[in-house]
């Protein structure tokens, strides 16, 4: 297993390109966190809080969403069609180049 590539589009724009290992089985809330990304991750990666919702800006696929994560980005604020929860997508090969932008945050 390799590192993939992730590119994150934080609160003011900048574009971070980060490696995550596929072997550890990290998400991508975990990895933000890691690089000392603003993502917050309240939960622990529960998908109970919606501290870690992105925007999915490429075209990788992705699992279908869950119904916890669905019900969290029902209550959640700033939510778009392309919400995911970072705690809930898991670092794996067919991500590889995701690009993903930070939601605003939410008080």
């Amino acid at each position: 297993m390799a590192d993939i590539k992730v590119t994150i589009i934080d609160r003011e724009g900048q574009t971070h390109v980060l490696e995550g290992p596929t072997d550890m089985n990290m998400n991508i809330m975990e990895l933000c966190k890691a690089y000392d990304l603003p993502v917050k991750g309240e939960c622990g990666g529960m998908a109970m809080c919606a501290t870690c919702q992105c925007y999915l800006e490429s075209d990788t696929a992705l699992s279908e969403q869950s119904d916890a994560e669905l019900d969290m980005l029902d209550q959640a604020f700033f939510v778009k069609a392309n919400s995911r929860l970072g705690c809930q997508i898991q670092l794996h090969e067919d991500i590889d180049g995701i690009v993903l932008r930070l939601a605003p945050e939410q008080d």
